[in-house]
């Protein structure tokens, strides 16, 4: 398999799906619609509908069940970074390469797309759900989503990670925001598409350990990237954790320990999923993807 090809083709196929979710731009309200489709349409890896559709399909499920859910996650994703951006968060006037919501539309508009997308999300979910076979599985992998994404996931981890600002934090504080502000979401859409995939209590624990070691990795990797990286390819403003005087890994365990780290979960990733399936290249292959963004 040539990685980078089969990647750009998820990519696009995610893209193309992506479209059809979109909410129409009309009514009254069509400027909160405008605002939330333009973060939508920034691109981006789209990782996490990816993550969504692969896990499905390793366990054996049809892929067309998991797609509501996939295109869910990427609008919660892209919610999170609409308000990650903000004046009173990080501040940030680049993402994916553009200018970020609020410096188009404004705060409140940036404010209540965010607000948008997350509540659109669980009408995709609920409203491809309807009527379907088992429902009580498309419950389950609704409830992952949202545990993954509230106060026990993602907003739980943002929540610590603002109030360490200023401050130099242990690490097991420092493990606790990137595995719920970064690697829960991953958690959480990897084990959806394996429900919706009938995947058992084994195959589900497999899952779960992978998408916790990429979710963690790819946040060490993007502390690095942070100060070693590349704004012009990164398409977003890097040392803005400096700025914001944040703890990161490499400010508590230096650079090289830092790589060794995420080097190491990489590997973990990989050994959790080899019983899994033997068509598990493209999962070994995202793995190094992660890692491998360029420092």
């Amino acid at each position: 398999m040539n990685f980078k090809e089969a990647l750009r083709e998820r990519v696009g196929h995610v893209e193309t799906l992506l479209k059809e979710y979109m909410p129409k731009e009309e009514g009254y309200q069509k400027t909160v619609i405008e605002a939330m489709n333009y973060s939508l349409k920034a691109g981006g890896k789209r990782l996490r509908p990816i993550l969504t559709l692969e896990a499905c399909k390793i366990v054996g499920g049809n892929e067309e069940d998991a797609i509501p859910f996939a295109m869910a996650i990427e609008m919660i994703h892209t919610y999170s970074l609409i308000h990650d951006d903000l004046p009173a968060l990080d501040n940030d006037d680049l993402r994916r390469g553009r200018s970020t919501n609020h410096k188009v539309y404004g705060d409140a508009m940036a404010i209540l797309a965010g607000d948008g997308l997350l509540n659109y999300a669980f009408e995709v979910m609920l409203s491809n759900s309807l009527n379907k076979e088992n429902p009580a599985k498309y419950l389950k992998a609704i409830n992952e989503i949202a545990s993954s994404a509230g106060i026990y996931g993602m907003i739980g981890g943002q929540v610590v990670d603002v109030e360490s600002e200023d401050k130099q934090i242990e690490k097991e504080k420092l493990d606790f925001i990137h595995l719920n502000k970064t690697a829960a979401i991953m958690v959480g859409c990897m084990r959806a598409g394996a429900i919706i995939g009938d995947a058992n209590e084994e195959q589900l624990q497999e899952i779960t350990t992978y998408a916790k070691d990429i979710g963690l990795s790819f946040q060490i990797v993007d502390d690095i990237l942070d100060i070693v990286g590349d704004e012009a390819k990164l398409g977003k403003h890097v040392g803005s954790d400096i700025e914001n005087n944040k703890s990161t890994y490499p400010s508590l365990l230096g650079l090289e320990e830092s790589k060794k780290i995420a080097h190491d979960l990489i590997n973990e990733a990989k050994m959790s999923i080899e019983k899994l399936s033997d068509d598990r290249e493209f999962l070994n292959g995202l793995a190094e993807y992660i890692i491998d963004r360029e420092y």
